[in-house]
């Protein structure tokens, strides 16, 4: 048995009476013209590879009538695992209360149960934003917790200033698993992600070297391999590079599914061969006329890929004039079938969600007709044996459109919950059927990963159904990460207890592990 140092116990029992006894001078925030200060935990992972993680912000009001008060010292305390944390840093934002890494007031290696960070920041009265950020180490295990609480704010004077904090809520660790200027590489996005049968996660990207805009651009399909469920993940490797002349070729808005009949990966996405992309592509089958519907597969759990070849005369109507993938995710049918998400743009430029499928393990494919006009980007699963749902990007926005099948995109039902239950802000979303963990017992259930916000691509959350999509209930959502971003995202089951997002930050691609229990109330 691991004996236990009492003294040192006390000592972390002890650690914040004895830090503030440690201040000389304490101001009494009482009457009008009193100085707050508050800091409210902020609601993001932390993640491994990115340089800053806004963990606390500290919001400073100050009085009319007050003088300019310049403050040189925020400390605080850490409980948990503080060993995984490389670095704090304070920021300032001047009046905006947005996170921002414009003004790197002062920064501490971390290792310590208390801290005490020294800058100089003057401030007049109005209100302020401060914003402590934390780096992780490389080495950081995402399943260790920390909190930091953040105690004074001490001025020039050596006056300091109590700070109320909110409580924190559960904080995830995660990790980047691209980020801008990797590999100088300009932008990551568009992420695709699926679980082989070897437990492997398998996510596939775009590769925009140059800027972050669409195709028609150089842009290739990237892939990254973890085998240890999202904890660190291996190279990135160029899966889809379809080359051609200088002249903003590119593939890109990549899916991704796995057969385990066959133990077959598959990625599809579009090839653009000069400007073929949505605002150039028309009518036509070949290269020259029309954006392509590219293929490539694995049978070696993604460690080599196949030459990239089109599929295009087999499932586009030449008069469309462009036809390519959700992007996303795929699935395997309960009978074998593959199918992925797409989306047609029709001879009067109009879109239209639907699929594409496979009866023969993805040597031929076919297609279904339109499930709903002005509709893009969208994902399926399949409910019962062959019913399979479509959840829809919806271009009038504030919801999604959803609508089944049972067969094969030959025709589509409007579900119950289309464009009034899902809240969008016209955007691509995960969308997965899960079994999964819940209380002991093994169920199906459909998870749902967006932004939750009909006006902003911010909000991240997770929803789940534990009924197949006939309802969503609040108490089953989770929100994670609350900041602005680019907002595509792709779901994957982990394991049994855990569901793995991998979403985009901004020019970034972010991945966290979420226990099924922390979904599901």
């Amino acid at each position: 048995m691991k004996k236990v140092n009492k003294f040192s116990g006390l000592l972390m029992i002890l650690a914040p009476v004895f830090f503030y006894s440690c201040t000389q001078k304490i101001y009494n925030n009482a009457g009008s013209n009193a100085i707050k200060i508050t800091a409210v935990p902020t609601i993001n992972p932390i993640f491994k590879r990115m340089e800053t993680n806004p963990f606390l912000h500290i919001k400073v009001n100050i009085p009319a009538g007050n003088q300019e008060i310049t403050y040189q010292q925020l400390s605080g305390t850490i409980s948990g695992n503080v060993q995984d944390i490389a670095e704090l840093e304070v920021y300032g934002s001047n009046d905006k209360a947005e996170f921002t890494t414009d003004q790197l007031l002062g920064s501490i290696t971390s290792g310590a149960r208390t801290f005490t960070i020294s800058f100089s920041k003057k401030l007049t009265p109005g209100i302020h934003h401060l914003w402590l950020s934390v780096r992780l180490k490389e080495s950081a295990n995402t399943e260790k917790a920390f909190d930091i609480k953040a105690h004074l704010l001490k001025d020039a004077t050596g006056l300091g200033y109590k700070i109320e904090q909110a409580k924190s809520g559960k904080r995830y660790l995660g990790i980047a698993i691209r980020k801008a200027k990797d590999e100088n590489v300009h932008t990551y996005r568009i992420p695709g992600m699926i679980t082989t049968d070897k437990g492997t996660l398998i996510s596939v990207y775009d590769i925009r070297y140059d800027h972050s805009g669409d195709l028609p651009a150089n842009i290739d399909v990237g892939m990254s391999r973890s085998t240890d469920q999202g904890e660190t993940w291996e190279g990135m490797k160029n899966i889809m590079d379809m080359e051609g002349p200088n002249d903003n070729s590119g593939v890109g808005d990549p899916a991704i599914l796995f057969d385990p009949a066959t133990k077959t990966i598959w990625v599809t996405a579009l090839w653009s061969k000069g400007n073929r992309s949505i605002a150039g592509s028309g009518p036509g089958l070949t290269p020259e006329e029309t954006g392509q519907f590219a293929l490539t597969f694995s049978t070696d759990d993604g460690l080599t890929w196949a030459k990239p070849y089109s599929i295009t005369k087999q499932v586009k109507n030449p008069e469309w004039r462009l036809f390519f993938p959700g992007p996303g995710n795929g699935i395997a049918m309960a009978d074998g079938k593959l199918v992925f998400p797409a989306q047609y743009w029709d001879a009067q430029k109009m879109p239209h969600s639907t699929l594409i499928y496979s009866e023969d393990h993805g040597k031929t494919w076919k297609s279904g007709i339109g499930a709903k006009s002005n509709t893009t980007e969208s994902q399926l699963v399949e409910t019962t044996p062959g019913t399979l749902m479509l959840n829809m990007r919806d271009n009038r926005g504030k919801f999604r459109s959803v609508s089944t099948t049972t067969n094969m995109g030959q025709s589509w039902s409007t579900h119950a919950t289309s464009y009034n239950t899902l809240t969008d802000p016209v955007c691509m979303a995960g969308f997965i059927k899960a079994r999964v963990n819940i209380k002991g017992e093994m169920k199906d259930v459909l998870f749902f990963s967006n932004q939750n916000n009909p006006k902003s691509r911010q909000d991240f959350t997770i929803k789940a159904s534990l009924d197949m999509g006939e309802t969503w209930l609040p108490a089953n959502q989770l929100l994670i990460d609350e900041r602005k971003s680019y907002g595509y995202s792709a779901l994957s089951k982990v394991d049994d207890n855990h569901i793995g997002i991998l979403y985009e930050g901004i020019r970034s691609l972010l991945f966290v592990k979420i226990p099924v229990s922390d979904i599901i109330k």
